[in-house]
């Protein structure tokens, strides 16, 4: 299980759960499922940990969306200061499909 954040350019930052992040994250790059992200525009893989189970990534995801976004920021800064797209690569961009 992995928890996640994505962000737009503009650090508008979006957390989530799966238990297929690259998957997800193609998801979200690519506007492949309506809602929230697909109107927002989250194309950049900011943050991501490994869980061992569904109810700990679930319990983790609940405890950084109860967060302030300052330590939101601390997190992601710890490990990704210059705010990288962490799934550079993932991706074949001619064909729009996880690899």
């Amino acid at each position: 299980m992995y928890v996640y954040m994505m962000s737009g350019h503009n650090r508008r930052l979006y957390t989530g759960v799966t238990s297929n992040l690259e998957h997800r994250v193609w998801q979200h790059k690519t506007k492949a499922v309506p809602g929230f992200t697909s109107r927002y525009n989250f194309p950049l893989l900011v943050y991501f940990e490994a869980l061992e189970g569904s109810l700990e990534g679930i319990a983790r995801e609940k405890e950084i969306k109860g967060w302030r976004r300052e330590k939101k920021l601390d997190l992601i800064e710890s490990i990704n200061p210059g705010w990288e797209d962490l799934s550079e690569g993932w991706f074949d961009e001619a064909s729009s499909t996880p690899k």
